[in-house]
């Protein structure tokens, strides 16, 4: 894999650096970056981020690499509006992060063992901990630190994390099922009565049960629903390809054709599985 670069100097993160501080110049920088702010930013951030994962999903490399630097550039963007308000700069930004992952690492950078993941994990959490303990103001709840912005599904199994560190848990998965019964059943019941706010009520406390059974079988419920979307358009593109083939169109087809197109794609994934 060739791993030179043209220009030396445009592999260096100060020249990033320079750039954003140019583009952000009052004199002469970019109408559109310089009305930006944090607020405005952030969308782009998580847009970003999200590009980087479904890189990795696909295992598009080159992309990879791409999607990477965007996600840097959000990184530095933040960075250098900060500085020009005088709150922090990139420098603080990589010390912080430096600090903490040696300050969260001690079974590699000091004294302590950790010779297993789950070990590292729990050693991580209990670091974090003391950490939330020593901030100036302490959050008044322990679930108080867990951002509200984050995707529902994966802040409901940190939410579900965090109250399982004090002993509020499930016993194990399977009780998590009954739960899951239970929900379902107080789902129908809502929908039955037809009052919509108890509808979306009732279906919200089913996928939260949903999410605190993927936690206890060890599953990222993002993962899993991110796969599942990706099986139902591979299916529905052979529901496509299978009606073209016939000269048609879903929407001149009924839902029988398609149905027996889409179970015909599903018993071909099925038999392509290896043993």
């Amino acid at each position: 894999m060739n791993t030179t670069h043209d220009d030396p100097e445009l592999s260096d993160i100060q020249e990033l650096l320079a750039i954003m501080r140019r583009l952000r110049d009052p004199k002469g920088g970019c109408p559109w970056d310089l009305e930006q702010d944090f607020t405005s930013i952030a969308p782009y951030t998580i847009e970003e981020a999200y590009e980087v994962a479904s890189a990795i999903e696909d295992k598009d490399y080159p992309a990879l690499k791409d999607e990477l630097g965007d996600l840097m550039l959000q990184v530095v963007f933040h960075s250098q509006m900060a500085d020009e308000k005088g709150l922090f700069s990139f420098p603080d930004v990589v010390q912080a992060i430096c600090e903490k992952m040696i300050r969260r690492h001690p079974h590699v950078f000091a004294r302590g063992a950790a010779d297993t993941s789950e070990a590292v994990r729990e050693a991580w959490e209990d670091i974090k901990r003391q950490e939330r303990a020593g901030k100036a103001v302490a959050p008044e709840s322990l679930l108080d630190d867990v951002p509200a912005a984050l995707p529902a599904l994966m802040r409901a199994v940190k939410l579900q994390n965090r109250a399982a560190q004090v002993g509020f848990d499930w016993p194990s998965a399977v009780t998590v099922a009954d739960k899951i019964a239970e929900e379902s059943r107080e789902l129908a019941e809502a929908v039955d009565s037809g009052v919509q706010h108890d509808v979306a009520e009732e279906f919200g406390d089913l996928l939260f049960a949903m999410a605190n059974l993927a936690r206890h079988l060890k599953l990222d419920p993002e993962d899993a629903l991110r796969a599942a979307n990706a099986k139902f358009v591979r299916r529905f593109k052979s529901i496509e390809a299978g009606l073209q083939a016939r000269g048609k169109t879903p929407e001149q087809s009924t839902l029988e054709e398609m149905e027996e197109l889409w179970q015909e794609a599903k018993k071909a994934e099925k038999s392509d599985k290896p043993e």
